[in-house]
């Protein structure tokens, strides 16, 4: 079920008057909620570093290992890493991943938990896990828990669209965004979705 967020798009289009032209020009914000947590996390790790349209198809390669079409942990354990290879996976994100299918199959990692952590316990837990640093935990802060108020300034569409839209300075930019940002809370996850949407065009 897709999340209302029409307060959000009110509340923002009160922060001030180039994000309200951003939304008013995109429409309803259509961040949902995606598969679960495992499958965010993996999508997230293979989407480091590469474009959104690489990062699609070596998910969609990667859908194919297994019979309905659905990561699973105990699963992707059965797999040899030449199966993984074959994805298109680096050998550091095959490592990355499986690390991950460990820790949640071990118990280590339990996703059902995190449903109810503050959101820096979520990324310091995750970030526990080799191969996951801030911005892939704030992506399942985001897509997996559908957390409103997450600034992830270390996602390149989203400095690129704080760049292209604002007066940023060109070296330690990063405060300066962050000001700017506040009167967006508690909803600057929303507003991330309609920066990714003005960098996408």
């Amino acid at each position: 079920m897709k999340p209302d967020w029409s307060q959000a798009e009110a509340h923002l289009r009160t922060s001030g008057p180039i994000l309200k032209e951003v939304i008013e020009r995109t429409g309803p914000c259509g961040l949902s909620v995606q598969e679960g947590g495992f499958v965010t996390v993996v999508d997230s790790i293979i989407g480091q570093q590469l474009s959104n349209k690489v990062a699609k198809v070596l998910r969609a390669r990667f859908r194919t290992l297994f019979a309905d079409g659905i990561p699973e942990p105990q699963q992707l354990l059965t797999f040899a890493d030449d199966a993984l290879r074959g994805c298109g996976f680096s050998r550091a994100k095959t490592r990355y991943v499986r690390a991950l299918a460990e820790a949640v199959a071990s118990g280590k990692l339990d996703f059902d938990a995190l449903h109810q952590a503050d959101d820096e316990t979520v990324v310091q837990t995750l970030t526990e896990l080799p191969g996951i640093g801030r911005w892939t935990a704030e992506m399942y802060l985001i897509f997996a828990l559908n957390r409103p108020d997450v600034l992830p300034l270390g996602d390149a569409a989203v400095a690129a669209a704080l760049c292209s839209l604002y007066p940023l300075p060109e070296k330690r930019w990063e405060p300066e965004a962050r000001r700017i940002a506040e009167p967006w809370r508690p909803w600057r996850s929303v507003a991330s979705w309609y920066l990714w949407r003005h960098h996408a065009g």
